[in-house]
């Protein structure tokens, strides 16, 4: 109303007008500053009908769950639900309104210290399955709790939780900057993913920066962490069962966070998450890959998956078509598709995704020479900016 009314007399009385704020300034009371700022609209997801249309055609981005949260993780489970988890903030925290494009970093962080999980049937219609793991349930509550009395629980953050179903059970990971600087390893007691949770690594999960696991064919599980350090776990998961490992692309470094590795048609593909400039939160955050026939290595060079798509997680679905989870990383609101085409952003962290839950379609192919071809299918995802630090070599898949 006052905005309105200033805008009719600015329309009218200009001289008015600027006499006004010379003296609102001389009082230290700024015309723009006493009106509260609206916060920025997002993006709701698409409706259920164009959701399910574009899953069948698997060739466009699909916006499915709009919502405040970084690195989202979805896996399908053997019960034929997907579950999704990422980092997140506390349930019904008002800065989601607020605040929705906080980066989730620094002291003023959205991220909350209990993991949010959901799960759904057909990646349309989500069920909340409520905070099934919180900091309290790690290992660290226990081993450090004068950590947990000093740090105010605002404070407290739990990052980029993945959970995998392995030998019958979840088995999540995830790491936390406060009040402990450790990571978790947190096994259910049945195929609910639900506590109570046991710790078999204890403490020697300690400092592992954006934890994930993958189990070989041979039922080793592997622990991959960094980017990247790999070790395998005894069967049991209580202890490291051999020295760490480095491994990424010949050539250069990987990036710097969201590593995880698949086995695909025989090959382990190494994923990994870095900017497009090779400078922290400057350009598209972007998802990259290399792959090798041992998982020890050597790998291959650093290919590119996807431009927008850093620490995102590719998945199947039911159809055995690949998919790759996206989500919001920026220091300003969303570009529009058009206006991100073909444009350096290289001035500050700028995406295309909505604050939410985007999934976008892979091209998954193996190609003559017998090397792996992984591309997003999105053409707004599928090829480098300008601001790419990295030069590819042109797409030859078949």
């Amino acid at each position: 109303m006052i905005r309105t009314f200033l805008t009719n007399l600015a329309s009218r009385h200009p001289i008015l007008l600027t006499s006004f704020a010379l003296f609102a300034a001389c009082l230290f009371l700024p015309i723009e500053s006493s009106v509260a700022a609206e916060p920025p609209a997002t993006a709701k997801a698409m409706p259920p009908q164009k959701i399910a249309k574009g899953l069948k055609q698997h060739k466009r981005a699909l916006f499915i769950k709009a919502g405040w949260i970084r690195d989202p993780y979805i896996t399908l489970g053997p019960d034929g639900f997907y579950y999704l988890t990422g980092t997140t903030p506390l349930p019904e925290e008002p800065r989601e309104q607020s605040d929705p494009y906080n980066t989730g970093l620094g002291d003023e962080s959205i991220v909350g210290w209990k993991m949010q999980a959901w799960r759904s049937r057909d990646l349309i219609k989500w069920e909340s399955l409520g905070t099934p793991f919180t900091l309290k349930d790690g290992v660290w509550f226990e081993a450090q709790p004068q950590a947990f009395d000093e740090v105010p629980q605002d404070q407290w953050r739990l990052w980029a939780p993945e959970v995998h179903f392995i030998d019958g059970r979840w088995v999540l990971v995830h790491t936390s900057p406060a009040p402990v600087k450790g990571a978790n390893l947190a096994v259910t007691e049945g195929a609910e993913l639900k506590g109570p949770f046991k710790h078999p690594l204890g403490t020697s999960i300690a400092r592992r920066h954006d934890p994930s696991l993958f189990q070989d064919d041979d039922g080793t599980v592997w622990l991959i962490w960094a980017a990247t350090k790999i070790a395998p776990l005894t069967a049991d998961l209580s202890a490291v069962a051999k020295k760490p490992t480095s491994i990424g692309p010949s050539g250069r470094k990987m990036g710097h966070e969201g590593c995880l590795i698949y086995k695909i048609e025989g090959k382990y593909v190494l994923f990994g998450t870095g900017w497009s400039t090779d400078q922290m939160r400057q350009g598209s955050y972007n998802l990259y890959y290399c792959t090798a026939d041992k998982i020890t290595g050597p790998y291959g060079p650093r290919k590119f998956a996807g431009r927008f798509l850093g620490h995102g997680t590719p998945f199947q679905d039911k159809n055995g078509r690949w998919w790759c989870t996206a989500f919001y990383n920026g220091n300003i609101p969303p570009l529009s598709r058009k206006a991100a085409r073909g444009k350096d952003l290289s001035e500050t962290a700028q995406t295309i995704n909505q604050q939410g839950v985007t999934i976008v379609p892979l091209d998954v192919d193996v190609q003559n020479n017998g090397e792996i071809f992984i591309r997003a299918k999105d053409p707004d995802y599928a090829s480098p900016g300008p601001d790419e630090a990295q030069s590819f070599e042109p797409i030859t898949n078949g």
